[in-house]
């Protein structure tokens, strides 16, 4: 593996996509640390991701994901689950590349809307049309996704523990 995805793995992709699960199984793998950002956005603030959206706005959320995607992608051997928003920021991007590997998670925007449906954590998602919404989002993000990933992998109707197994496999392919 290279030094820089031994020492961070920062997992990118859309809501639904298995950050926060794979994340965890793969720390646990790794006998890495776990970090979710926006569960570290909750604890820091101590309210919930939907209070920020209502009071602040999608703006005042975004500025607390970068404080703490900054604060989270400078601590050594993690993995970070972001959230599906973080690659919109330039600064984020930038981080997360600089400072370990990046793993996208890809899954399509019907696997999304499966796994999404009966979420009441999702801000974006408070809409008559989920689906188009996705959809727009998708469009919008992939390719920040793209440009950003050392590692692909495809995680639709796929097991959180062979999502894992296949980034660990990836990351050991890498050149150091």
């Amino acid at each position: 593996m290279s030094p820089a995805c031994t020492r961070n793995i920062f997992l990118i992709g859309p809501m639904g996509s298995g950050k926060t699960a794979v994340g965890r199984q793969l720390a646990r793998l790794l006998h890495l640390d776990f970090y979710d950002s926006d569960a570290e956005i909750e604890h820091r603030t101590g309210v919930d991701i939907p209070y920020i959206f209502e009071k602040e706005g999608e703006a005042g959320f975004r500025e607390r994901e970068c404080e703490v995607i900054d604060a989270l992608t400078q601590l050594r051997g993690v993995v970070v689950a972001t959230g599906g928003g973080a690659v919109l920021r330039p600064e984020n991007r930038e981080r997360l590349v600089q400072r370990g590997c990046v793993v996208y998670l890809h899954t399509s925007v019907e696997q999304q809307l499966e796994r999404t449906r009966h979420s009441r954590h999702r801000p974006l998602l408070n809409t008559p049309d989920p689906e188009g919404t996705l959809r727009e989002l998708m469009a919008h993000r992939l390719p920040l996704y793209r440009s950003i990933a050392n590692i692909t992998v495809e995680t639709d109707g796929r097991q959180v523990r062979a999502v894992a197994d296949e980034i660990i496999r990836k990351l050991k392919e890498m050149p150091s």
